[in-house]
């Protein structure tokens, strides 16, 4: 896939006027906002109190009085990505994944994380990170996925420890009628970003499944959740072979079923409703900002080799 569409959820008035110099402060409740004031408003929709212990999740680059009238939105933070924020003149890049999950000693620009750090401090372009707690709230990750598969009765497969009952990792829910499993793996495939590595699945294409669970990114830990559930069938991303296997081999009546997708197209449906909701909440309280989506697709896998088939 070479790209993707931009998403624009611009909320600017175009005859607003000039912007203010770059580091300088947002007004408050008017016109276009700093840096800080985008912050709070990005609390305000994920938590930072709801991201997981071993999770890295806020602010790596930028100065909280640094006037922001652009933000972009993906899902991981390579320079490919920094470089189309930077193109298009954003104040601020929003990440899914983030860029310093692991201790780092150095970042100097002899590795791609250093210069990842030198290409956006040296832009003026702030980096946010907003990962297991984008997961988690209302909203998020999960929910989003669920609405698209058209899930009814979502709840969270894992609940947050300190959240609202309908906030934590994952989603399972109820198809309006029972599916083939063929049929609902191809409205997964039709749903979610074309990339190299397709969807896969384990289980008989004609089997009947109705109880769906659900988690973007990387979701095999949370199979005892899965079964707890009762679902038909678990869609997520990253399935290693060995919890795969363990899972079909503990299966009950052949279920949960198991559908593989790609973890960047998985977590790539948030970023249009997560650049509405934040434009909505700066909206509402006065400011005027133009986020976009990137066009970047930063999955990792260009082809795929299959065996012929009839």
């Amino acid at each position: 896939m070479e790209g993707m569409e931009a998403v624009n959820t611009a909320v600017t008035d175009a005859g607003s006027g000039e912007e203010p110099e770059d580091g300088a402060a947002g007004t408050p409740g008017t016109g276009i906002p700093n840096l800080g004031q985008v912050l709070l408003a990005v609390e305000e929709l994920w938590p930072e109190s709801l991201a997981e212990e071993w999770d890295e999740v806020g602010l790596v680059a930028g100065r909280p009085a640094a006037a922001v009238s652009k933000i972009m939105f993906a899902v991981d933070p390579t320079l490919e990505a920094i470089d189309e924020a930077i193109e298009w003149g954003a104040g601020l890049l929003v990440t899914h994944h983030p860029l310093l999950l692991k201790g780092v000693t150095s970042v100097a620009a002899t590795s791609a994380k250093g210069l990842a750090v030198h290409r956006l401090i040296e832009s003026g372009t702030g980096l946010l990170t907003v990962h297991t707690n984008g997961d988690s709230a209302v909203g998020g990750v999960s929910d989003v996925l669920a609405d698209a598969f058209g899930l009814e009765n979502v709840v969270p497969l894992a609940p947050a420890a300190h959240g609202l009952p309908e906030e934590g990792i994952g989603r399972v829910g109820d198809l309006p009628e029972l599916m083939t499993l063929g049929d609902f793996a191809a409205r997964v495939f039709e749903v979610l970003p074309a990339v190299a590595g397709g969807v896969r699945v384990a289980g008989d294409k004609d089997g009947l499944v109705r109880r769906v669970a659900v988690c973007g990114g990387a979701g095999d830990s949370l199979f005892d959740a899965v079964r707890a559930s009762h679902a038909d069938v678990y869609v997520t991303a990253d399935l290693r072979h060995h919890p795969a296997s363990e899972a079909r081999e503990a299966a009950v009546d052949s279920r949960p079923y198991l559908i593989d997708v790609s973890h960047f197209a998985s977590e790539w449906l948030w970023l249009p409703a997560a650049a509405e909701a934040l434009g909505n909440v700066l909206t509402d309280q006065g400011h005027e900002v133009e986020i976009r989506v990137a066009t970047t697709n930063s999955d990792p896998w260009d082809f795929i080799l299959t065996p012929a088939g009839d």
